[in-house]
């Protein structure tokens, strides 16, 4: 844990808390949290993100940066612990976290498809819900989940994740509902193929998605971070391609495997 930040008053906007902030497009959303005035508590699965608190604390927020594994049970909790412990309440969230795993399932390492389900479903839903029940305790709260057009149909090559992804914008449209009239406000972020690391740590570095046109992370955070101050209920981030691939995706898993097999951008983030 890091907090390199000069002695400084909490900020008046509170607390946001970003996982998976390290690199792509969870570093965009705390450049951009920290330029509105957040104070900021970032977890990441790798060193690098001490670095990361480092830099944007020289903006003069203050800034905790975690290196902290998320996959299991004791690194949400301790997530949650400091973030909660900073002296000011946190008010947004912005639930990143997230691996892919690529190939036949029956051929894929069994491990490496358990820690995506426990890293993408399992460690999302418990850190959302230690942070929403503190903010429907205060009536205010903004919680943004990441999900991918990847989970909009089954995803063929990829398919824990793109399952992963589906659960994860179902979920917060449901919970959505649930949260109505309490303060807390829940968006589902969608994006398309985005330009990070993704792809070269999901082993998929030779397919054509890899290879073909991506969002910048930071175009992609930003439209993220203005739904979510808007209290939209979701967004379908980046190029026109992505929204019109959202709204065609109501096609036979056959054919979605036929465009993966032509190169189309259907797949994730």
């Amino acid at each position: 844990m890091t907090d390199d930040t000069p002695d400084r008053g909490p900020s008046e906007r509170g607390t946001a808390v970003v996982t998976g902030a390290s690199s792509g497009i969870g570093r965009a959303f705390a450049e951009i949290l920290a330029e509105m005035g957040y104070d900021l508590v970032i977890a990441a699965d790798e060193p690098a993100i001490h670095q990361v608190a480092g830099d944007l604390s020289v903006g003069g927020r203050r800034t905790v940066g975690l290196h902290v594994d998320l996959s299991g049970a004791p690194g949400v909790e301790h997530l949650y612990e400091q973030a909660t412990s900073q002296g000011v309440p946190v008010t947004v969230a912005v639930l990143n976290a997230g691996m892919g795993v690529h190939g036949r399932f029956d051929e894929i390492d069994l491990e490496r498809q358990l820690q995506l389900i426990d890293l993408n479903i399992r460690s999302t839903v418990h850190l959302a819900t230690l942070l929403t029940r503190d903010m429907v305790e205060r009536e205010e709260g903004r919680l943004l989940f990441v999900s991918s057009i990847a989970g909009r149909v089954p995803g063929p090559g990829h398919a824990a994740y793109a399952a992963s992804k589906a659960f994860i914008h179902s979920f917060a449209e449901a919970i959505r509902q649930e949260m109505r009239g309490t303060g807390v406000s829940i968006t589902s972020l969608l994006p398309g193929p985005t330009d990070t690391r993704f792809f070269e740590r999901a082993g998929m570095q030779d397919t054509e998605v890899a290879r073909g046109r991506k969002d910048a992370p930071h175009d992609v955070a930003r439209e993220g971070v203005a739904a979510l101050m808007a209290g939209q209920d979701q967004v379908v981030a980046g190029s026109t391609r992505n929204t019109v691939q959202a709204a065609a995706t109501s096609g036979s898993v056959d054919a979605v495997a036929d465009t993966l097999r032509e190169g189309s951008p259907q797949a994730p983030s």
